[in-house]
């Protein structure tokens, strides 16, 4: 049975919680090629001392070494939250053909919040771009996430 955006998304999703559980921002996600996962991620800057350790990046990564190719026609990346303009830029030099994010981010989203690189007419590579897959589910984890950390502050102050 194929499974669909909502599914893909609902994966992501469980990839986020495994983040805010190492104490990381809940984001996750996922890589599809013919509706086969390629790869996985979630966000681990803090764990890993790496900034660059974005859930899309660490993604990206893995499907660029298990096809042993930096370039991923033809795939799908599900993200829980809008990338950044960093994941965004990656999605354009791996060359996927498809993103699919839950929730917008207001600041720092590089794909028609903050501003849209995945549609800048100067580059030469365009991602068809479907956003508010399961917006509500995504955007709770990480409004929740952020309310006990501030609660956790605000008791040890």
């Amino acid at each position: 049975m194929k499974k669909s955006d909502e599914d893909w998304m609902q994966h992501a999703l469980e990839l986020a919680k495994k983040a805010a559980q190492l104490g990381e921002v809940p984001v996750g996600a996922v890589l599809v090629k013919n509706g086969q996962l390629i790869a996985e991620g979630w966000n681990q800057p803090i764990s890993h001392n790496d900034p660059t350790a974005h859930a899309e990046i660490i993604a990206i990564r893995h499907a660029a070494q298990k096809m042993e190719n930096y370039r991923l026609p033809d795939t799908t990346l599900y993200v829980t939250i809008e990338p950044c303009s960093m994941c965004a830029g990656t999605i354009i030099h791996a060359r996927i053909a498809r993103l699919v994010f839950g929730a917008v981010e207001p600041r720092a989203g590089a794909v028609g919040s903050a501003n849209n690189l995945l549609q800048d007419k100067q580059l030469n590579h365009r991602v068809e771009i479907k956003s508010g897959i399961l917006a509500e589910e995504c955007s709770a984890i990480l409004k929740n996430f952020f309310r006990a950390r501030r609660k956790k502050l605000i008791i040890t102050r």
